[in-house]
């Protein structure tokens, strides 16, 4: 079965129906390009055509190219890729040129080469769905649209209004659609999309695109005029301030789309196609799909959830404090529809909770992206209470207290008595082993780890922290549960500092233990920035408290102590004890840290580092190293000590919970990216020089011969 159907109605229109075959969406894959060819000479074949009409047999209009095909795409095929994605340009050209109207009836969502065929078309009319997406998010997956969605969208809108779409891949639904004049009608039914269309055809009989026509000029004029010429002098060096050198893909798309904007169609069409093939044969973008898709997608899937047990979903939701994240674990809750009991010490303090819900949905209305009525409807299902007893009926408890194991021991026995036969009793811990806090409950089974990144309602990842007793199915519950609110779940084995906190505590120790080694503060900052990190360690730093990593790393040496093992002390913790307790200087919160924190004005790192200021000789490069070495390394060690049970969870959890950089495709896959022969000979440097966190683990070794690690 072909991929595209094709038909011939009685009024001469050629009506291309888009059906992938065996698939659930329609894709740019080897099928649909047979498909196109076949469809072009068929069209050269034929005497009378009235108009061209383009629709889906799918329940999407069609969802882009085909990215297991894409990560396959290797440098030495360029030039045969590049022909390729040629050869298919110039097939929708001939259509688009053909001298016959030429309409998109787009039932659905249209994504990257989806939106690019139907830009190809002369009108586009869609079915009114307010969860219909159009647009080109290539540049998310460290690509740029291929398809001809560089140049049509600049000569549609302008290169300004085209550069937020193109270069942060931003999506739009119908009306927005609508309303930049991308689509010329909506319909209301199937049946109508398609009378729509026709009807478009049969009063438009000599249409062609608005930028074939002579002496079409691109909205806002072309780069060579003063005022776009003045946006575009700057817009190069503002853009590597945003990616810091890190993505090619948003640097290729503004290049393409400038260059592309000076020349006639056919030869933007051919720039777009050179730049498209640098980066589908490069390195990045394979980092990228295989992470933020085919991790994603496996994830979503449910990778690392028991596969017996039923699908799960909470009714009701205990959460036990209303500081910050307790506040946030309430709204992403009660906005999926799930209500909440949020109970402090009083109920003034939970309603102080609450009203951290009233302020982010009260800015979601005044920005216009939710009516009055469903704020209300939200904030109706947090109810704020004080006593234990308005607990009953709760499926899931979550506890989100300070990090002390007497004080969650006492709330959990508390608030236990209230679940649900079979409800689930969780504890938002950071650092805390979960099979300790788990000896206060009295079913431990039930009992799991639901670690929430701050702040809640932004941060998109939960680490699920199996204790030694959880029982799958408690786990199961706890993954669909995150699923619910949708936030990405990643699972982990117990231990101390799980797998998020500790890796990430390596990132910042790696920042304070430079501070101590004489390199300059800003020095440090910005070589993190450039690695790919989204913040510095020492801006971090602040806004962790420097007085909660002193009695973090403070609890973890008597826990050590306790198992007759030692925690060395390093020029991190001299760094820390002496910004405490020498210069009174305790993080963010506190007005000062190694930032000063000026009323009214920015932030700006404190002069008084100048006291561990020397001559040292230290490359950039060299700091990247060892901020990308120092995390990706100790990942893989808790891969290898099964706190980590999935390369997926470790890929996906570095990105979305410790922000590692995102151009890598995670913490493994920067050691496999790297090349594992020269990672190993790279930790082996660095570990002679700077010491045993560089050691390469056995996995590593191990894996060389294969090339990747799994």
């Amino acid at each position: 079965m072909s991929a595209i159907q094709y038909l011939k109605n009685d009024d001469g229109i050629i009506i291309l129906t888009l059906d992938s075959p065996n698939q659930s969406a329609n894709t740019m894959n080897a099928d649909f390009r047979v498909a196109l060819e076949n469809i072009v000479s068929k069209l050269k074949s034929e005497t009378s055509i009235t108009g061209i009409i383009f629709r889906s047999a799918k329940k999407t209009f069609f969802a882009g190219g085909d990215l297991d095909e894409l990560i396959q795409a290797r440098l030495e095929d360029a030039t045969p890729f590049f022909e390729m994605i040629q050869k298919m340009k110039a097939e929708f050209r001939y259509i688009e040129t053909l001298g016959v109207p030429v309409v998109a009836a787009l039932n659905g969502t249209a994504l990257g080469g989806g939106w690019e065929i139907a830009l190809g078309c002369h009108a586009r009319i869609a079915l009114n769905d307010p969860k219909t997406k159009f647009g080109l998010p290539e540049v998310t997956l460290g690509l740029l649209p291929g398809g001809g969605g560089i140049v049509r969208m600049v000569r549609l809108l302008g290169l300004q209004n085209a550069f937020p779409f193109l270069m942060e891949g931003k999506q739009f639904g119908v009306d927005k659609a609508k309303s930049l004049g991308l689509i010329q009608d909506i319909a209301e039914t199937p049946e109508e999309l398609m009378d729509k269309a026709i009807a478009w055809v049969k009063e438009h009989p000599k249409s062609q695109q608005p930028f074939d026509v002579k002496g079409y000029k691109i909205p806002g004029d072309d780069p060579k005029t003063p005022a776009v010429a003045q946006m575009l002098a700057i817009a190069p060096a503002m853009l590597r301030d945003k990616t810091k050198g890190c993505y090619p893909a948003p640097e290729a798309i503004m290049a393409a789309a400038v260059e592309g904007a000076q020349v006639d169609v056919d030869t933007a069409l051919t720039i777009e196609s050179r730049y498209f093939t640098y980066l589908a044969t490069g390195q990045i973008s394979k980092n990228m799909i295989g992470t933020f898709w085919h991790g994603l997608n496996a994830i979503k899937a449910g990778a690392s959830r028991p596969k017996d047990v039923a699908k799960w979903q909470a009714t009701k939701v205990g959460v036990l404090g209303a500081g910050m994240m307790g506040a946030g674990i309430a709204y992403s809750t009660a906005i999926k529809g799930i209500p909440v009991v949020l109970k402090d010490v009083s109920v003034e303090n939970a309603e102080k909770g609450k009203a951290y819900s009233q302020k982010l949905l009260d800015k979601k209305v005044s920005q216009g992206r939710m009516t009055a009525e469903k704020r209300d409807q939200v904030l109706s299902l947090i109810t704020a209470k004080a006593s234990a007893e308005d607990l009953k009926g709760c499926d899931l408890i979550i506890e989100a207290v300070f990090e002390n194991q007497e004080l969650k021991a006492k709330v959990t026995q508390e608030a236990e008595a209230f679940l649900v036969d079979g409800g689930v009793m969780a504890s938002n811990t950071s650092t805390l082993p979960i099979t300790g806090l788990a000896n206060a409950s009295k079913d431990q089974a039930n009992f799991i780890g639901l670690h929430f990144f701050s702040p809640v309602d932004k941060m998109q990842l939960v680490e699920i922290i199996k204790g030694k007793n959880t029982s799958t199915e408690t786990l199961a519950k706890a993954y669909d549960y995150v699923q619910q609110i949708g936030k990405i779940p990643i699972v982990v084995n117990d231990s101390r500092g799980f797998f998020t906190s500790r890796v990430f505590g390596t990132f910042v120790q790696e920042g304070l233990r430079l501070l101590h080694e004489g390199v300059h503060p800003a020095r440090i900052e910005m070589a993190a920035l450039k690695a790919g990190m989204p913040v510095g360690p020492l801006a971090i730093q602040d806004e962790v408290a420097l007085t909660l990593s002193e009695h973090v790393a403070n609890e973890t040496r008597k826990a050590l102590q306790a198992e007759g093992k030692d925690l060395p002390r390093s020029g991190a913790d001299d760094v820390i004890q002496t910004m405490i307790h020498t210069f009174d200087r305790k993080g963010k919160a506190a007005g000062a840290g190694f930032y000063d924190y000026p009323e009214g004005g920015k932030k700006h790192l404190w002069e008084g580092l100048n006291h561990w200021k020397q001559d040292v000789d230290i490359s950039e490069q060299e700091m990247i190293d060892r901020f990308l070495f120092v995390q990706s390394l100790d990942t893989l060690r808790c891969y290898e000590e099964n706190v980590l049970e999935s390369i997926i969870d470790a890929n996906i959890g570095s990105i979305f919970g410790i922000g590692f950089a995102p151009w890598t495709g995670g913490a493994i896959q920067f050691l496999n990216q790297y090349g594992l022969d020269q990672a190993v000979q790279r930790a082996n440097e660095l570990e002679a020089k700077y010491g045993e966190r560089f050691k390469a683990p056995q996995r590593l070794v191990e894996s060389v011969p294969s090339g990747q690690i799994r």
